[in-house]
């Protein structure tokens, strides 16, 4: 296990699935938790359901449960403004910030010529803008510190393209190539920032079935991009405690050296 002690750690996205599991990993290496998630509706081209703030509210217990404080906030990582409000007054009650995983994200998961232009642009604020917006609030933190780790969450997607999920495809190679940039910048402040790519993973997003609906249809209609699913190690989707070690690993002093990486938890699927 790495050691967290005395570490602040700021996830979003933390209501439910991989958040979640951020939150419960971290919490039990001895951080104490910014738990943030948007606990209300999604953007109406999303297929799976909204977190609630009763889901956040079960990250709050589970974190509890380990022993660790945990100051849940509900705010919407598209809203700058609002978003370092609330992060702010968060830290201060803490005392500082060491960690930031820009997890909040969505899918919308539709044919390239059913994509609309709400949906293109939701995807890219939420996925894009709001990584960025998470970073500008939670960074100048980390700097107060002299240091600390930010992890970006892209996908599989981010580094190999997968079909029927154009927008998102987009976002998250936009992510990948950000977490280098922020990289270069920040390492002067010994500020460390990679991204990870997971496979597909065992939350709503994926397993949704009126996401694998949409899914079935599509390969129905345009079979050849098919394989693009397909993993090389024998395993569907990744449980969302395999990401959450990696993220682990990633902001512990065991990768103290490690920055501006694509970490993948892929199974293989992005061998080429």
């Amino acid at each position: 296990m790495s050691d967290l002690s005395g570490k602040v750690a700021l996830i979003t996205g933390a209501a439910r699935g991989q958040g979640r599991a951020h939150a419960r990993k971290l919490a039990s290496e001895g951080a104490a938790i910014i738990a943030l998630d948007l606990c209300g509706a999604l953007p109406k081209s999303v297929r799976y359901r909204s977190a609630t703030r009763a889901d956040l509210d079960e990250t709050v217990d589970l974190v509890e449960g380990l022993g660790r404080r945990v100051i849940p906030i509900v705010a919407d990582v598209r809203e700058f403004d609002a978003l370092k409000a609330s992060v702010d007054r968060a830290v201060d009650e803490l005392g500082g910030l060491d960690i930031v995983v820009a997890n909040a994200g969505i899918a919308v998961v539709t044919e390239w010529d059913k994509v609309t232009p709400e949906a293109f642009r939701d995807t890219i604020d939420t996925n894009l803008v709001g990584v960025w917006n998470t970073v500008m609030v939670g960074a100048p933190h980390l700097q107060r510190r002299s240091g600390g780790s930010i992890v970006l969450a892209s996908s599989a997607a981010g580094l190999r393209v997968q079909p029927f999920m154009v927008d998102y495809v987009a976002s998250k190679y936009a992510v990948t190539g950000m977490a280098k940039a922020f990289a270069a910048e920040l390492a002067k402040d010994n500020i460390r920032v990679n991204s990870i790519h997971p496979t597909g993973v065992n939350t709503d997003m994926a397993t949704d079935p009126s996401v694998q609906e949409v899914f079935s249809g599509a390969i129905e209609r345009n079979p050849r991009p098919a394989s693009l699913f397909t993993n090389m190690l024998d395993v569907a989707l990744v449980e969302p405690g395999d990401v959450a070690n990696t993220v682990s690993y990633l902001v512990s002093e065991e990768a103290r050296f490690i920055t501006g990486h694509a970490m993948t938890i892929d199974a293989g699927i992005t061998l080429h």
